[in-house]
């Protein structure tokens, strides 16, 4: 067995107090392995809501996290009936100048086949997991569209290791960003656990799926980046674009995939390899909003499975943080600014500095790159080990909504 996903299995179990070594049953009520004191202690889903969790230390807000998945597998009690209107999911289209246009999932394919070559260059998917209510989720998500912004529109800049004289016949990569907002819709804990993956997932392929035949984007140039739980609804809609065009989606990028709460324990949902040609996962938050499951070809922990990354804050923090590291490796010139170690703890990692297999973390992770990766971060922007201090100053973000 995958030792991240033991150290899953054990971080779940720990979060009970056993009363008895047959406790680990789950015909067991929680009363019979839960202290009274805990259960008493335990917010109902209707009752904890994210500004909570976002103003809780990042040690508490995990814990309480953990305790409120491990209850709902005793006897899957939470049910997948949320799916959002396609008409309340807003859409933004970001073109390679910044210009924004705004729509919603039942509109945003005949919006983007007006725009000018779109089609004709990348078009990155950028799937939101939580409000942008959240202060934390507000200044990561738009790191990310900045980013993307950038990279559309300034010519390419060579890595810090490189020869800059290589790159000076680049030319812009070009593309456009389609925000799907679905984190707009998830704004409550009870609308989190309760999201129903699958069905939410088949409507975004279908719009995948138009955008391929209206639109005429090549699937090898669309990119799927998704955020938390969003990134097991990507998933899902990457095995509906497989049913509905016989395609592959390329490549899905998860940004700290979240532990999928509502779901039939008959079915294998959400996000796995083969949901696309190539799936890489960020997890910042393992033991947090996270997983340690393994779900992609290549899985990468900063500083190891743990409940939150160097300064994180509190659990929305931790679980931002993935996007935050994606969004500086899109940024041109830090491609490789976050080089791992394959490694399936960080004492593994820091015995084995300087040997074994290599790989960057985020935009520039090669396709021939499988297996679990750790590598160190920075408590503060930039994140990646390898930037240099003094650039620290030199880029800024709007962090105004979006």
């Amino acid at each position: 067995m995958n030792p991240l996903a033991v150290l899953g299995f054990v971080a779940i179990v720990a979060v009970g107090s056993l009363a008895s070594p047959t406790s680990q049953s789950s015909n067991m009520k929680p009363s019979q392995w839960l202290k009274p004191s805990e259960l008493e202690s335990t917010p109902s889903l209707d009752e904890l809501t994210f500004e909570q969790l976002e103003n809780m230390p990042l040690e508490k807000g995990a814990k309480l996290v953990r305790k409120i998945y491990h209850l709902s597998q005793i006897d899957y009690s939470v049910t997948p009936n949320f799916v959002p209107s396609p008409s309340n999911v807003p859409v933004y289209i970001f073109n390679n100048k910044g210009e924004k246009e705004t729509c919603n999932l039942n509109n945003y394919v005949d919006i983007a086949k007006n725009k000018p070559r779109f089609g004709e260059q990348e078009v990155t998917v950028f799937i939101t997991g939580l409000p942008q209510s959240l202060d934390d989720v507000k200044k990561a998500n738009n790191r990310l569209i900045q980013a993307y912004i950038q990279r559309y529109s300034q010519k390419p800049q060579p890595p810090k290791d490189e020869d800059s004289s290589k790159w000076e016949n680049e030319q812009p990569v070009g593309g456009h960003l389609v925000v799907i907002d679905l984190g707009h819709t998830i704004n409550s804990v009870q609308r989190y656990t309760s999201l129903n993956v699958e069905e939410t997932g088949r409507m975004i392929a279908k719009t995948f799926a138009e955008l391929m035949e209206e639109c005429d984007v090549d699937v090898e140039d669309m990119h799927v980046v998704a955020q938390g739980i969003a990134a097991n609804v990507a998933g899902s809609a990457g095995k509906a674009f497989r049913d509905i065009t016989s395609h592959k989606l390329d490549r899905i990028t998860a940004l700290d995939p979240a532990r999928q709460v509502a779901k039939n324990p008959k079915v294998l949902s959400g996000l796995a390899r083969g949901s696309a040609n190539f799936v890489d996962a960020i997890h910042t938050s393992a033991l947090g909003m996270g997983t340690t499951r393994r779900v992609g070809d290549v899985d990468f922990f900063p500083n190891g499975p743990c409940e939150g990354t160097p300064g994180s804050r509190n659990v929305i923090d931790a679980q931002t943080r993935a996007t935050r590291y994606y969004a500086e490796t899109v940024r041109p010139g830090n491609s490789r600014n976050f080089p791992a170690l394959e490694a399936n703890s960080l004492k593994k990692y820091r015995s084995k500095e300087g040997y074994g297999k290599r790989a960057y973390m985020g935009i520039a992770t090669r396709r021939d790159t499988t297996g679990d990766y750790i590598l160190e971060v920075n408590e503060q922007s930039p994140f990646g080990k390898r930037s240099a201090p003094q650039q620290r100053s030199v880029q800024s973000f709007n962090d105004e909504s979006y």
